[in-house]
């Protein structure tokens, strides 16, 4: 298979053919010291076409002004030709994003990491009318001795009137000092912040706020003893306990109805459990079971969907569908009847997602109880949900109402559909022939009931049943509608609305400057790029520097137009810059200059004529050398292949090598400096050949002539120049000598080092020997012995580098404690 040809026009041409023009064209010029107008052309290559669509933007061709803005449906990564959606997005985040649909729609609470199960039960406490109400009216004094009910007023003020689709709880948990990191359970959390703020509100005069959490979500049960000899309850069976959550099994249940069964199910206690009966006087058989005293306004279930695993001492989650209904009915579950009417309406459902006990994600289905909309409460997020707790979809926890058809039935309720889906409500039978529905969730955690108000005059006062089950009256905040904001507090969302609004401001109008001017600068580099090539060789044109013409076609903002880049010493366009400048025409240099400043301007005249004729000059003197090279390059490969015998100078062997591997240039370079710098001594002379470093060969006197001249034309400002040693010359006196020395040194200290190895064997290699009894033995210090080891057996090179052990009379003394013993240490 071929492979497909690419598009000429994608392909840079190849400049081979120009650039021999240009060098013949300086050759020319040094040869007739002369410079025609068609020699101008060929330097600058002002001759070339107008280039059409390369895509690349031509540095060879300065007519080229293709590939400087991306195309009709192209963008860039960055500047004024990138996608505007990625404007935008640089501009930061947008806060009308963050716009609170109106009052009527809840606002969120942000999720610091892993708050999710206190925003969920703010969220239920905020949307409770009467408990919001209580929370708003607490006395200023009140607030600013307990941190815990500021910041909660704050957040709820901030909740109902501010202008933001979410509110920041990190003052809130700031306050309640939690880990935002860490993921609680949210029961605890609610059952541990009801504890805090009764004790808060205790403080206050509040006849609202002060009993507030009592009055919603206190109840009382008691746990009931009788005896099934005498028929007697035992004493502790009147004790009344208070209860601000029924927690209720789900393991084996399959509905709320089962749960509370199962929760005031009564236990025989027989057998080994048998009850001891003070009025009987002896252990006999007996019930025990709970019994509710009296039930608050909000009735809050906790579903036990954590049980403890004895086998692996760990906590699963259980995750089978559970049903429960929209309207409870808890007449019938009170110990002693009620006289009034005991219809809870499902106001709150709490729901955990995932399957494990330490993780996963809180969310609350909660219903507005002003217009009976639900609302699932998602962090930030906020959806309505519409009539039903769970919307319209059937999927996951949600479900749909099904046709209302009464079930009869004389046991609990039971709710159709499978255990891994929400089931759709069904209609069950009650005790007064009224139809309720009955939803289903595999992740339900919490469920809130309240108490329905049944007729007009319960409509402006609340039923509160005393230890008695009389009722009194208590005004409601539900009468009022939307709760009113202290004074204090309104001026404070007020001022955040009003900070919001002008931040909302600011961004549009940044957004509107930004985009607009986008579309100027676009507009404007159109239409000078469209006037900008020249069209015939009569025109007259300027030059301008392509990398400034680069920055203004890209920045909303282009600096001030810059053509020094481009500029001679001469103050002139220089020739070697062709490939950094773009030759624009009068017009297109005008609008440009005029707009932006600058400059110099340099017309079509301004070419250099010096720099032409230094360039010629080089290019020359350039092939010269290129030519000497090649010569003296086979000359010193003869040298070093042994077959050159008419060596006249001295030059280091190495420096040598490293002439012949470097690739031919136009001109001597730095590494042609030093030819005879290593065979130098400091004392200026030949140094000897033993030395390290100063082996040497001889060239012939061309070869050396050629290197001499390269090392003065590279440092000729060096004092020392290149000190020349031809054949014959002598070594260094002073440094042979030095070498003699060293050479005896060395020899002499070997020969001392192998004695003391020949006398120390074992002691020198490491090697353990046996102790015997009756012998005299010395201590000595274990680092001295490394170096004297190091020391006797460095060899080579590094027989005099090694440092010699100190004297052993020095360091026996650091062995011996102040008494002259030897030191345990």
């Amino acid at each position: 298979m071929n492979r497909p040809t690419t598009r000429s026009k994608n392909k840079k041409p190849k400049p081979s053919n120009d650039v021999d023009k240009i060098l013949d064209t300086l050759r020319k010029i040094h040869a007739s010291g002369e410079i025609t107008q068609d020699d101008i052309n060929q330097l600058y290559s002002t001759g070339k076409l107008v280039c059409q669509g390369c895509r690349l933007n031509a540095k060879d061709n300065p007519n080229c002004f293709c590939g400087l803005i991306p195309s009709p449906n192209g963008s860039r990564k960055s500047g004024i030709w990138q996608k505007m959606s990625d404007v935008i997005q640089s501009l930061g985040p947008d806060p009308f994003k963050e716009l609170r649909a109106s009052l009527d729609s809840p606002a969120g609470l942000t999720n610091l990491g892993a708050t999710c199960y206190a925003n969920s039960i703010l969220q239920c406490l905020y949307m409770n009318t009467t408990f919001r109400k209580g929370v708003l009216s607490i006395e200023v004094d009140v607030l600013r001795k307990q941190p815990v009910l500021d910041q909660l007023a704050r957040l709820f003020a901030q909740l109902h009137a501010s202008k933001r689709a979410f509110v920041d709880s990190a003052p809130f948990i700031k306050t309640l000092e939690l880990d935002n990191g860490v993921q609680q359970d949210s029961h605890e959390f609610l059952t541990l912040l009801l504890s805090l703020l009764e004790r808060c509100l205790s403080n206050s005069q509040s006849v609202v706020a002060r009993t507030i959490v009592q009055d919603l979500f206190r109840g009382s049960v008691s746990h009931v003893t009788t005896c099934s000899r005498c028929g007697k309850d035992s004493e502790a069976s009147s004790k009344i306990e208070d209860f601000y959550e029924l927690e209720l099994n789900v393991l084996g249940l399959k509905s709320l109805d089962e749960s509370l069964d199962d929760y005031l199910r009564v236990e025989e206690l027989n057998g080994e459990n048998q009850y001891f009966c003070e009025s009987c006087e002896a252990r006999v058989d007996a019930s025990r079971s709970i019994k509710l005293r009296t039930l608050p306004r909000v009735l809050n279930i906790q579903l036990k969907r954590y049980v403890f695993l004895p086998k692996t001492t760990t906590k699963k989650k259980i995750t089978s569908a559970f049903s429960f209904p929209r309207e409870l009915d808890m007449r019938k579950r009170l110990y002693d009847p009620a006289q009034v009417d005991l219809i809870y309406d499902l106001s709150a459902i709490l729901i955990h997602k995932g399957t494990a006990v330490n993780s996963g994600h809180y969310i609350a289905h909660i219903k507005d109880e002003k217009t009976g909309q639900w609302w699932e409460f998602d962090d930030e997020h906020v959806s309505n949900l519409g009539d039903r707790p769970f919307g319209d979809d059937s999927s996951g926890y949600k479900s749909k109402p099904s046709q209302k058809e009464p079930l009869v039935r004389s046991s609990p309720v039971s709710v159709a559909g499978d255990a891994t889906n929400n089931a759709l409500p069904q209609f069950a039978e009650n005790g007064d022939s009224e139809h309720s529905e009955i939803f289903s969730s595999a992740d339900a955690y919490m469920l809130m009931y309240n108490l329905r108000q049944t007729n007009t005059h319960l409509q402006k006062t609340s039923v509160v049943l005393d230890g008695n089950n009389m009722e009194t009256e208590r005004m409601d905040s539900t009468s009022n509608g939307i709760t009113s904001l202290p004074s204090y507090l309104r001026d404070e969302v007020d001022e955040l609305n009003a900070s919001y609004v002008e931040a909302c401001c600011q961004y549009k109008l940044r957004k509107e400057t930004t985009l607009h001017l986008i579309e100027e600068r676009r507009q404007e580099v159109r239409l000078i790029l469209s006037e900008a090539p020249v069209q015939s060789f009569e025109e007259p044109f300027y030059w301008i520097s392509a990398n400034w013409l680069r920055l203004w076609v890209d920045n909303i903002t282009p600096p001030v137009l810059d053509n020094t880049l481009i500029q001679c010493s001469h103050g002139k366009v220089h020739m070697a810059e062709v490939g950094s400048m773009k030759r624009l025409s009068a017009s297109a240099w005008v609008k440009l200059f005029s707009k932006y400043g600058g400059g110099p301007a340099l017309a079509n005249d301004d070419y250099c004529v010096d720099c032409l004729k230094e360039a010629a000059h080089k290019l020359v003197c350039a092939d010269s050398y290129r030519d000497r090279r090649k010569t003296v390059k086979e000359l010193a490969d003869s040298v070093l292949s042994g077959n050159c015998s008419d060596g006249m100078y001295y030059v280091s062997k190495a420096w040598l090598q490293q002439w012949v591997k470097r690739k031919i240039t136009d001109a001597p370079s730095e590494a042609d400096a030093g030819p005879t710098a290593s065979i130098r001594c400091p004392h200026g002379q030949l140094l000897p050949e033993q030395a390290a470093g100063a082996r040497r060969l001889l060239v012939p006197e061309n070869l050396w002539l050629f290197f001499y001249e390269d090392a003065v034309t590279v440092n000729p400002d060096d004092p020392l120049g290149c000190p020349s040693f031809p054949i014959g010359s002598e070594q260094c006196s002073q440094c042979s000598e030095k070498i003699s020395e060293v050479a005896c040194l060395e020899d002499s200290l070997r020969a001392v080092k192998n004695k003391q190895r020949e006398n120390h064997e074992k002691l020198a290699a490491g090697k353990s020997f046996p102790l015997h009894p009756y012998h005299e033995y010395y201590l000595l210090p274990s680092v001295w012995l490394t170096t004297w080891r190091n020391y006797v057996n460095a060899g080579g090179k590094n027989t005099l580098s090694c440092n010699e052990p100190e004297s052993l009379d020095s360091v026996i003394d650091k062995l011996t404690c102040e008494k002259g013993c030897a030191c345990a240490s």
